[in-house]
């Protein structure tokens, strides 16, 4: 995963309300197999949470 990469939460967040499935941006890579990604609400465009998150709770998603 790199700057900038859309990726999705592949399981509840502990303590926050991201949920398996969210969909969220790379914004910071803090160090390798971590990330700083921001969550935001689809509807309304608002950020949700902005945690670091390790590779292993996130997938990378890809354009079609």
């Amino acid at each position: 995963m790199a700057l900038l990469d859309g990726v999705a939460c592949l399981g509840d967040l502990p303590d926050t309300a991201v949920r398996r499935g969210q969909v969220g941006t790379v914004v910071e890579v803090l160090e390798p197999g971590h990330f700083l990604v921001e969550f935001a609400d689809k509807a309304t465009g608002r950020s949700i949470a902005i945690l670091p998150v390790a590779a292993g709770q996130l997938l990378k998603l890809h354009e079609q």
